[in-house]
């Protein structure tokens, strides 16, 4: 798929919460398709201490209005940096970058997301939605405040919530929420965004119940042409560029 580097106009800044906001960007031309999974490489020139470029999940794409999203956590100067972008601002972005999900070989699918991690999976709702897939959407994070924007992911398909300290939804990991003990079998495919020690579970469980399923690696990729060489992967295939190869795999093929 053909990359693009444009600058885009900051149309809002959404502050979600103390730490996550959106951040919404007009194209100065007509956006290309862009697939659930795919990232843009971020410039963050508004910060003296970030040097390259950061890679973020395209969050949501408005074709009528021409703008994406991007949904960001604040870790670090970039973020914070990228946090204060205000309208008329301008970003520039290289993207769609990586690959995308695969459509479910059945009717049903779940979909969970881990924090910032739930960014991808919008994309992928509205997909499946399209395709006439029925879609399940699993939400966690250590509290509320990291459950982010579910409203979002309602018309998609039913909407379920887990936080490590029960403060919303069921208490537990995502892997410990109902869906796993009451109707896990009943997927056809399973797709998965999040901290490592998340989806490495619920790799374990897809393994379990024989489930495809498919994870995106939320890996460091400074430069997202394969250059750099800073987020290699291991696979039962060799080592493979995460921004090239991925960021969505098989866990079948990865060495969790």
């Amino acid at each position: 798929m053909k990359k693009f580097i444009h600058d885009f106009e900051v149309t809002h800044n959404h502050h979600i919460t103390d730490d996550y906001f959106a951040i919404y960007l007009k194209c100065p031309v007509s956006l290309p398709q862009i697939l659930p999974g795919q990232f843009a490489e971020v410039l963050v020139s508004n910060s003296t201490t970030t040097y390259l470029r950061r890679p973020f999940s395209i969050y949501d794409v408005d074709y009528e209005k021409n703008v994406l999203s991007l949904l960001i956590k604040k870790v670090g100067d970039g973020t914070v940096a990228l946090s204060k972008l205000k309208e008329g601002d301008a970003l520039n972005l290289i993207y769609p970058l990586g690959n995308s999900f695969s459509m479910p070989g059945g009717k049903k699918a779940l979909l969970i997301g881990g924090g910032v991690g739930i960014a991808p999976m919008l994309l992928l709702a509205k997909l499946l939605q399209e395709k006439g897939f029925k879609p399940d959407i699993l939400i966690g994070g250590r509290t509320s405040n990291d459950i982010i924007e579910p409203e979002k992911y309602k018309p998609f398909g039913e909407v379920f919530i887990t936080t490590d300290d029960g403060s919303s939804g069921e208490k537990g990991m995502v892997t410990q929420h109902s869906l796993f003990s009451g109707k896990v079998k009943e997927y056809s495919a399973i797709y998965a965004c999040g901290p490592d020690p998340m989806m490495k579970a619920v790799a374990r469980v897809a393994a379990e119940h024989t489930i495809p399923c498919e994870i995106s690696l939320e890996n460091t990729m400074a430069c997202g042409i394969g250059a750099c060489l800073c987020c290699v992967v291991e696979t039962i295939d060799g080592n493979k560029t995460t921004c090239i190869e991925g960021p969505v795999f098989d866990t079948r093929k990865l060495k969790l």
